[in-house]
């Protein structure tokens, strides 16, 4: 008689806490509709105006991989117009090669400055990064060519300041991008230093040689410490190849000079090492 009693208390306590539930659940999922309706709105004009910046971040992205385009394309015909270059028209092919410098300065660097002006710089140094390193490189070989020094790169900074809004934050290239620049240099530094060889400038290749060593040198010392140094070490290896390309091109002009007809002071006329002292690397 017990047992039945409890058991029937127990039927009726679970009939009634199944009733709570099955009433109070459609409470809930109305209050859970009202509170999403009212939060929708919102959800959509956050996502509206995130989706605008990506847009807008997505349009200035191309205009500056364009731009950079453009720098890199004309910075490369600096270069040619450098190797021009021979001892019977050096003046005039730098005066040429400061003009067209001063071209891609005014005309392509001057539309990049002004995309980047004001902006965070480093989110879209990917996209301007290769323009860059080819305008460092030009500027850098350039001034070798006319001044026998490394341009600098609060010099180069320089000359993009008249660029800027004074108002706002100036591009500046920054010092990651210049020693890449700087380590591609030296590979038009090797086809200047053969091409001066061919025409019998020893000496001006052998400072060639030295400019590169001193190069090769001091980023041996940086490279190290480098956090995003992937892109460098790779223009290490080809750095060091441009290195001893120079020095094998130097060293063996002087042994052949030194051990075989013509030699280097040969009176043959048709010898371009006529009058050349030899030369100690």
């Amino acid at each position: 008689m017990l047992h039945s009693l409890r058991f029937s208390l127990f039927m009726a306590s679970k009939h009634r806490i199944a009733g709570t539930n099955i009433q109070s659940s459609p409470k809930r999922a109305r209050t859970m509709a009202t509170s999403s309706t009212a939060i929708e709105p919102a959800l959509k004009e956050a996502f509206s105006r995130h989706t605008q910046c990506l847009n807008d971040l997505n349009d200035k992205r191309e205009r500056v991989v364009k731009a950079s385009r453009d720098v890199t394309m004309n910075s490369k015909k600096v270069i040619f117009q450098v190797h021009r270059m021979s001892k019977y028209n050096k003046v005039e092919i730098l005066e040429k090669a400061e003009k067209d410098l001063a071209a891609v300065t005014d005309q392509y660097m001057s539309r990049l400055v002004k995309e980047l002006q004001g902006t965070d710089f480093w989110k879209l140094r990917r996209a301007y990064s290769p323009g860059i390193q080819e305008y460092v490189e030009a500027a850098t070989f350039y001034g070798f060519c006319k001044s026998g020094t490394l341009l600098k790169l609060d010099e180069i900074n320089k000359t993009l300041l008249p660029l800027s809004d004074p108002s706002l934050d100036p591009l500046q290239i920054n010092i990651l991008d210049y020693i890449l620049g700087v380590a591609d240099l030296t590979g038009e530094l090797m086809r200047l230093a053969i091409g001066r060889i061919s025409d019998g400038e020893l000496e001006f290749a052998e400072k060639i040689c030295r400019f590169a060593r001193d190069i090769y040198r001091e980023l041996t010392l940086v490279v190290p410490h480098m956090d995003d140094s992937s892109d460098m070490k790779t223009k290490m290896d080809v750095m060091l190849q441009s290195v001893m390309k120079i020095e094998n091109a130097c060293f063996g002009v002087h042994v052949r000079g030194s051990e075989y007809i013509p030699l280097l002071g040969s009176n043959d006329p048709s010898s371009f090492l006529v009058g050349v002292p030899d030369i100690e690397l």
